[in-house]
């Protein structure tokens, strides 16, 4: 029953959360974002006080319950690890001893490089992250290929339930490191099972020293037990030592399978201190050292959100910016690269497909992190749907009113690549793109106009840069600004702009 229920709930969070992450019509409620601020990392980085001490609670009492129920990547590698014993029957676990030396080193590694700002690590190690790229960039772009074909299907009915979507490649970068990280983790499933999550993953190492002392463990009972060594061989974490009749707590990840194949009831999820008082404190102080760790890693990760750090700036897009931009909400490029792990929940649900996996626009350290680009549309005045969804406080939500006046970037004018001035033709596209006028046509010569800017009044929502028909150079750009701003605007200015003037 136990294992019933576990499959139950991981299943419907990994279900439920992937369908959140693909949706691009808008069918799935927007409350089921909550699925992505659960997981451990997110609400470490937002420092979100009541999920962290709900997550850190439940391991203390029923184990490691976030591997096996909550965290998607789990499931992936459950998903995988069942078709390797399907296509294999003779296949069998074994029992391994833990590479505790591997796991703490990963663990020291994404500290030390969250607190050196090498985020792009911390993001690649992070298992919620890792599964919500696999979700953006492989599994969206199949289930927009499904819809598709049954558009085309259904309207040979002339049924027009379904319509069509344009599938396009956000990065190729980007797929090629998800598709990378995506088969090394489904290799390790596929040979070792839970391997990953028990010797790379840092959220694993932790939470692992945590369920060291959880109330409630999964045991062995040597006067029950006939030795037969199913449940080892059914261990996908590779945790149950059946010499000794020990299971490593700290690596065991509560699948309950070893439970379901004991033909004797031997093992057993209950109370973890029902031992003998011989043994009893042998286990407590044993777990007493790797547990105040624990805390210790969790508070200095925590501690440091509030610390200052130097902003890592590089790269070049296909407009020239000296300073990337990044999404409306992220208050200042200190604090977006600090809280960002690249988990691009923000780049699958953009309704105009504008933020895109930065590659070395932010350096080395900021890389696969979003930056916006308006190539192919620009930043809707009213849409905070960004800043919604972010689970690690990397964007903070903006209300509406609040992003009308949030300047995330300034308009920059090259008056030589106008084609006002190279061709001396009227055009004011850019004038009528831009909802508040920080771009505006003033009186140039022979009856023509030309734009005039006002980058204090400027959102950077992009409309100008993407409207503007100059090639090969955009005579009109938004530059990034490190320190986003609240502008002031002139009442006229806000009564003129109109829903039309969007394109909507």
């Amino acid at each position: 029953m136990l294992r019933k229920i576990r499959i139950a709930v991981s299943v419907s969070t990994a279900v439920l959360l992937t369908l959140f992450i693909i949706d691009f019509a808008g069918i799935m409620p927007s409350w089921f974002g909550f699925l992505a601020k659960i997981q451990f990392l997110p609400a470490l980085l937002s420092v979100n006080i009541a999920i962290l001490i709900s997550l850190i609670i439940a391991t203390l009492v029923f184990g490691r319950v976030y591997c096996s129920s909550i965290c998607p990547l789990g499931l992936y590698q459950d998903v995988v690890t069942y078709i390797s014993r399907k296509v294999n029957k003779k296949k069998r676990f074994r029992y391994r001893k833990a590479l505790t030396v591997m796991r703490w080193s990963f663990v020291v590694a994404a500290l030390i490089a969250f607190l050196s700002g090498f985020t792009v690590l911390v993001g690649l190690l992070d298992p919620y992250s890792s599964f919500t790229r696999f979700a953006v960039h492989i599994l969206k772009p199949a289930y927009q290929a499904g819809n598709n074909l049954a558009e085309l299907i259904f309207t040979q009915f002339d049924n027009h339930t379904f319509y069509k979507v344009s599938i396009y490649l956000v990065s190729i970068v980007t797929l090629i490191i998800t598709l990378v990280i995506t088969a090394f983790i489904g290799y390790l499933a596929w040979v070792n099972g839970r391997i990953y999550c028990n010797s790379i993953c840092p959220v694993g190492t932790v939470l692992g020293f945590f369920s060291r002392v959880s109330l409630f463990q999964i045991r062995i009972n040597e006067d029950a037990c006939n030795s037969c060594g199913a449940c080892g061989r059914n261990c996908k974490a590779s945790c149950i030592d059946t010499k000794n009749h020990k299971i490593d707590v700290s690596r065991c990840i509560n699948c309950f399978d070893c439970i379901d194949v004991c033909s004797t009831s031997a093992i057993n999820y209950n109370y973890s201190f029902r031992l003998p008082i011989k043994n009893r404190k042998k286990v407590v102080n044993a777990s007493r050292r790797r547990f105040m760790m624990a805390v210790g890693v969790t508070g200095v990760a925590a501690t440091k959100l509030l610390a200052e750090k130097t902003p890592l700036i590089g790269g070049s897009t296909s407009v020239v910016r000296k300073t990337p931009i990044t999404p409306p909400g992220s208050l200042n490029l200190d604090h977006f690269s600090q809280k960002c792990t690249s988990c691009h929940l923000c780049v699958s649900k953009c309704p105009s497909n504008i933020i895109k996996p930065a590659f070395l626009e932010y350096g080395v350290g900021g890389m696969l992190q979003p930056t916006l680009k308006f190539e192919n549309d620009f930043c809707s005045y009213d849409c905070t749907i960004c800043s919604d969804v972010c689970p690690t406080g990397a964007l903070l939500p903006l209300t509406k009113e609040a992003k009308h006046t949030n300047q995330m970037g300034q308009v920059q004018f090259v008056m030589n690549d106008c084609i006002v001035f190279t061709d001396e033709t009227s055009c004011g596209a850019c004038s009528e793109h831009c909802p508040t006028q920080a771009v505006h046509m003033v009186d140039y010569k022979n009856d023509l106009t030309i734009p005039e800017i006002d980058t204090s009044i400027c959102v950077g929502c992009g409309g100008c840069e993407y409207i503007c028909p100059a090639t090969p150079r955009k005579a009109i750009f938004v530059e990034g600004i490190e320190l986003h701003k609240t502008i002031t605007l002139k009442k006229e200015k806000v009564e003129e702009v109109k829903v039309d003037d969007f394109g909507f």
